[in-house]
């Protein structure tokens, strides 16, 4: 007899403005995707739907074959995104959601998503337990849930909250030693995945793709872990490392289900492994447009680990005199170059030729720019990328191992 498998969690109406994304998924709607494909047999899934998503959420359950389990909700959740990195505009907003009453939920093997406008209280055989909360991560037992063995999913900021330390394998270890958990996996961003066993503490890689579609994917790394730990009793670490590679194949092409078993083994995608270095921002910074797109970047490649030299935040405005020559020592120091290409600025320009003509790898965000316009950028070896997570990601992917 086969386990009954239970995916509860949030199906949310999705915004993207660049790149164009509209859907209703949510991280359940997501895992039943996922989870349908690989244990090979549908799933039960329950969330609070409000009327406006009613008929939304059962195409999205009838799509994968899954049994949509509804539990009336007030609102209906929307997230707007102005790209796939950047906060979420959430309507309604979180303080104003009507937080109602736990979802009671029992079956052998069941994957738990945090939600904004209700929880759920699970008794399981087996359960994954994924916190998805930027406001506090509470602990799998919190609220009543118990289960015979239970893996937590979550991210460095959830691990802090849940453990109060800062350091993930110490945060993992503390939750390993109290028998709160059998599994730990702390997702570390470009370090990739940390997962922790009784007795063992093994990391998983992040993998190389040429796009990064970051909306969902955490989602489909925790539903890939659950269908194959828990619904196929497979090795911890070896299911971390196969729902590491469906998140790979996920951000490359935002399509789901995630390939077969055979197919994620049989990837060839490159370890992401993790660079140090300064990256060289240019770009011009001179109309309010400009400008927050170098603050954007700056302070997305600062949470992604590298260091930036940007010459409006290093160097300032001033005269050619003194600006050029603190510029171009600012890039000579340069590890890597990420160039904002948009518009042809004749600063940017010079700075790409100059790196180039250094060796120093240059990656360039190219949007709405025609091909002739781009002739020797392009030939010159540089990487031209019209996405702009992508090219973040592609960027400090090129800082040297030291």
């Amino acid at each position: 007899m086969k386990a009954r498998f239970i995916i509860v969690g949030g199906i949310y109406q999705e915004r993207c403005i660049q790149p164009l994304w509209n859907a209703v998924y949510g991280s359940a709607g997501r895992a039943a995707h996922c989870v349908s494909s690989l244990v090979g047999e549908p799933v039960e899934l329950h969330a609070y739907v409000a009327a406006a998503v009613k008929d939304e959420a059962a195409y999205l359950a009838a799509d994968c074959g899954a049994l949509l389990v509804p539990t009336p909700a007030e609102y209906a959740i929307s997230f707007d995104y102005l790209h796939p990195l950047s906060t979420p505009i959430i309507r309604p907003a979180p303080a104003r959601i009507t937080r109602h009453s736990p979802m009671q939920v029992s079956g052998d093997v069941v994957l738990r998503y945090g939600m904004l406008e209700g929880d759920a209280v699970v008794d399981a055989r087996t359960a994954i337990y994924d916190p998805q909360s930027a406001f506090g991560a509470p602990r799998f037992s919190a609220n009543g849930s118990r289960a015979d063995r239970l893996a937590i999913v979550m991210n460095r900021t959830e691990a802090l909250s849940m453990t109060g330390l800062s350091d993930p394998a110490a945060a993992a270890a503390a939750l390993i030693d109290t028998g709160e958990a059998q599994v730990v996996i702390v997702k570390m961003s470009g370090k990739g995945a940390l997962v922790a066993t009784p007795g063992a503490m093994n990391q998983v890689p992040l993998y190389r793709t040429d796009r990064v579609w970051k909306l969902g994917s955490g989602d489909v790394f925790s539903a890939t872990f659950a269908a194959l730990w828990g619904g196929q009793d497979m090795d911890a670490l070896e299911a971390a490392d196969l729902a590491s590679r469906a998140t790979a194949a996920y951000c490359d092409t935002r399509a789901l289900p995630p390939p077969g078993l055979e197919e994620l083994r049989a990837m060839s995608n490159e370890p992401v492994r993790g660079g140090e270095g300064t990256i060289y921002l240019a770009g011009p910074f001179f109309d309010i447009a400009q400008r927050w797109l170098i603050e954007e970047a700056r302070g997305l490649l600062l949470s992604l680990g590298a260091k930036v030299f940007s010459p409006v935040h290093e160097v300032g405005p001033g005269p050619a005199n003194v600006v050029a020559p603190e510029d171009i020592a600012g890039l000579e120091a340069a590890d890597a170059v990420l160039a904002i290409a948009n518009g042809l600025d004749t600063g940017t320009i010079f700075e790409i030729g100059y790196a180039v003509k250094l060796g120093i790898p240059v990656v360039v965000l190219a949007q709405n720019i025609k091909d002739e316009d781009l002739k020797m950028i392009d030939g010159s070896g540089c990487e031209i990328i019209d996405d702009f997570a992508s090219a973040l990601y592609r960027v400090v992917g090129r800082l040297p191992v030291r």
